[in-house]
């Protein structure tokens, strides 16, 4: 499974690169905006920083605007994979873009079906929000088990990244259902060196390191 880091901080990115986690970025116009730069200069930015793809958001509602959006953010690197809204309007944009060979990302995904209809428009990968479903009372792991149970039934190439993520369960979760990615906020993705036997056993070692006769 791929790890994401989903942020448009450039430090954070570095740190979590210099560590061998990131294998591609997903960022929002929330994410940007707390930059307080320009949105294609942070775009640039990352793409400079991994290998991997790095989503990039439209701001339009309406097919045609989101479709010049998305060539215009296209252009900006070769790893830019192009995020739209799960809504009638972004299927549009997704189905023309896949016809230019531009990849995509449908985001705000909250039910398989919705899921199964970005697959059918070409989507490159769609992001499935555990952690809002999780606060309705519902339980988001079933909404990304039941996507990739029926692009398994049908041999759909999108991939499924799970977006949300809140803790390390969201994580081994998905990794336990075949998903092909996560993203998460790089706190989430520190704490999953995190174990409290670890510490105590690297605690004991370190004690009777200090019993060797040197």
């Amino acid at each position: 499974m791929k790890f994401y880091i989903d942020t448009a901080d450039i430090e954070e990115i570095r740190q979590a690169n210099r560590r061998g986690w990131v294998d591609g970025v997903t960022t929002n116009p929330s994410l940007v905006a707390k930059t307080g730069r320009r949105h294609h200069e942070v775009i640039k930015d990352i793409c400079r920083e991994v290998d991997g793809l790095v989503s990039a958001e439209v701001v339009s509602t309406e097919s045609e605007t989101m479709f010049k959006e998305g060539l215009e953010l296209a252009k900006l690197a070769d790893n830019v994979v192009v995020k739209v809204p799960m809504i009638e309007e972004g299927l549009i944009t997704v189905k023309k873009l896949t016809a230019e060979r531009i990849k995509t990302n449908v985001t705000l995904v909250f039910s398989p079906i919705q899921a199964l209809m970005a697959a059918k428009a070409g989507a490159t990968i769609v992001s499935p929000f555990v952690g809002r479903v999780d606060d309705t009372g519902a339980n988001g792991m079933n909404l990304v088990s039941q996507i990739i149970q029926i692009y398994q039934n049908y041999d759909l190439n999108t991939q499924v990244l799970v977006a949300s993520i809140r803790h390390p369960i969201h994580v081994l979760e998905s990794a336990l259902v075949g998903a092909h990615i996560a993203t998460m906020p790089f706190n989430v993705m520190k704490s999953l060196t995190n174990h409290p036997l670890t510490d105590k056993g690297l605690a004991q070692f370190l004690k009777d390191a200090q019993k060797v006769p040197q």
